[in-house]
């Protein structure tokens, strides 16, 4: 599975942004998705996880409420919804494929397939 995330951007704090992933590649309606993030010099850390067809989903505690993750499978695409952007939720942005899942999870070391990643930079 190949996957490609959009263009982030930089914003004010407050603001809004949806992130898209795009899955190319063997059958990605299988996968379940995954969004996450990293800053230098600190660990990836999982923010939002969907089930193959959508009805799951699972949130980090640090976005719970702000970000909605969804996908449509027609498009091979998987979105992430930023809603009230923080300064510390500056990073780079990574979605990735987990397969032979059934529930979707957080944790990095479950997901095989990444994209390149995007960087979100939030100013206060």
């Amino acid at each position: 599975v190949h996957l490609v995330e959009s263009v982030g951007g930089s914003l004010q704090a407050g603001g809004s942004l949806r992130l898209s992933c795009a899955a190319s590649g063997d059958n990605p309606s299988w996968y379940c998705m995954g969004w996450f993030r990293q800053v230098p010099g600190k660990e990836r850390e999982g923010l939002a996880g969907i089930s193959t067809a959508g009805g799951r989903t699972v949130y980090a505690d640090s976005v719970k409420g702000r970000f909605t993750i969804s996908r449509d499978n027609a498009k091979n695409t998987v979105y992430l919804q930023m809603n009230s952007l923080k300064p510390e939720d500056t990073a780079m942005y990574y979605c990735a494929a987990h397969d032979r899942c059934y529930v979707p999870v957080l944790s990095p070391t479950a997901y095989s397939y990444w994209g390149q990643g995007t960087q979100v930079t939030v100013s206060s």
